[in-house]
């Protein structure tokens, strides 16, 4: 049998985990819905689920928050290292390929979300296309 260390890794880790899903990690620890978390800090639930989903990243102020409200470092947050969420040490652990399928996920999500700005580009060019023909 391998050794643990070479089996599983931290899922909360940099090489794991992004900051969207640290951030949604801590969020669901402290018992808080998106809306609720969204409006503590003051912002649109949209703009929450744009940090989640790794879209977009909170300025420095809304980072402090953010860390302060769920109870976690902004180091952790931003790259997986610090004080994170408690109880997690060994509890958030994954075998060896499913930190792989995660990571292809990640990466899949990311050309996913790509494509659908480019797709949404070429929409917008056609139908400008298509009002300079009805204009014509």
């Amino acid at each position: 049998m391998a050794q643990t260390s070479d089996m599983e890794t931290d899922w909360y880790s940099a090489d794991v985990a992004t900051f969207g899903d640290r951030v949604a990690a801590a969020r669901e620890a402290a018992g808080m819905t998106q809306a609720a978390l969204a409006r503590r800090l003051g912002v649109r639930l949209v703009t929450l689920r744009s940090w989640e989903n790794d879209t977009a990243e909170p300025r420095a102020n809304r980072l402090s928050m953010l860390a302060g409200l769920m109870g976690v470092s902004m180091m952790w947050l931003i790259n997986g290292e610090g004080e994170g969420l408690s109880g997690t040490e060994g509890a958030g652990v994954l075998p060896e390929d499913a930190a792989e399928l995660l990571s292809e996920m990640r990466s899949l999500r990311v050309e996913l979300t790509q494509s659908a700005k480019q797709v949404a580009s070429l929409e917008k060019r056609l139908r400008a296309m298509l009002k300079e023909t009805n204009d014509v």
